[in-house]
């Protein structure tokens, strides 16, 4: 009688236990786009599993064996840290892997802001110079090296060659102990500055105008603007570019294999290629892996020392806290 009531008076009146039908099909709905959802990302964790974390886990795990393509594997706990530690080579590679990695990465990042500012103008055929400058970027490692290799020949190299037309003697770059590992450097700026400079021209045509106009209006010369405006606004984009390229440079590895293949007399011999080296030439895969998370454990600490120091020179990095 109560229900007849009420439909006299709103026969828009919902049904008794309508609201919870509603609430039934609703969670239901939700339900199955989760379940939709899970199965669209699937492929992408089965693919994380198998080919990343399963490989971590296994490599942490023969780091403390002794194990080799030869034979099975003994637990030996941490005698490959202990052999690291009078390895000669494996600190001339560390030393190398410290020497390239802090004297490419702010030369190449130097070069890339200058490149930047050069490229952040509105004029005729732009667009032509960035594609240029960037093209490098998305060549093959293994083929701009080969090329490089060829240009640094002593005898039939470019680069001597037009040294030879003003009268100067070239060295012998990648055969030459001293002239090496700058070798390697160029090379790797020449392709690895596209990127950088790309990121720092998004984040310098991010800056608004009207910053430039107050300073100008303040008085501030060119070189003030760039101090106090242009530098300000473009840390975030500077924090990103050299945590990358710390990162990228000490796992560098292509082109000191395709350019000396860590020659001369291990001038060249990142730890990189000292890992491979010792897990795929030498077949000790043990003592590879405990290289490898020496490796690991370098760029976790400087990402970490970075993400620190950044508190205190990027611009909107603890806005959140």
């Amino acid at each position: 009688m109560a229900a007849g009531i009420a439909k006299r008076i709103n026969p828009e009146a919902p049904k008794p236990g309508g609201l919870a039908e509603v609430r039934r099909a609703f969670t239901g709905l939700r339900r199955g786009e989760t379940i939709a959802g899970y199965l669209f990302l699937a492929p992408n964790f089965i693919g994380f599993i198998i080919f990343m974390l399963f490989p971590i886990l296994f490599a942490f795990y023969i780091m403390l064996t002794d194990w080799s393509l030869a034979k099975e594997p003994n637990f030996i706990g941490l005698k490959n840290f202990e052999t690291m530690v009078n390895d000669r080579i494996f600190w001339k590679s560390l030393v190398n892997s410290f020497y390239y990695t802090f004297i490419a990465v702010p030369t190449g990042i130097f070069i890339a802001f200058w490149l930047a500012l050069a490229l952040n103008r509105k004029m005729r055929g732009i667009i032509f110079f960035r594609t240029v400058y960037f093209l490098p970027q998305i060549t093959l490692t293994v083929a701009a090296a080969t090329v490089w290799r060829w240009i640094y020949q002593p005898e039939i190299g470019l680069i001597n060659h037009i040294l030879e037309l003003v009268g100067i003697e070239g060295p012998k770059w990648i055969h030459n102990t001293k002239w090496a590992m700058p070798s390697v450097i160029i090379m790797s700026n020449w392709q690895g500055i596209g990127f950088a400079m790309l990121i720092l021209l998004a984040g310098l045509q991010g800056i608004p105008e009207e910053y430039y106009e107050a300073a100008s209006i303040d008085g501030a010369s060119g070189w003030q603007r760039m101090r106090f405006v242009t530098l300000p606004m473009l840390t975030p984009a500077l924090f990103f570019v050299v945590v990358t390229s710390l990162i990228g440079a000490f796992q560098a590895f292509d082109q000191f294999y395709i350019l000396t293949e860590g020659g001369p007399a291990q001038a060249t011999t990142p730890l990189t290629l000292y890992i491979f080296q010792n897990a795929f030439r030498f077949f000790k895969m043990g003592y590879g892996a405990a290289l490898a998370a020496v490796l690991f454990l370098i760029i976790l600490i400087i990402t970490v020392i970075q993400w620190q120091l950044a508190r205190r020179w990027v611009i909107g990095f603890d806005e959140d806290e």
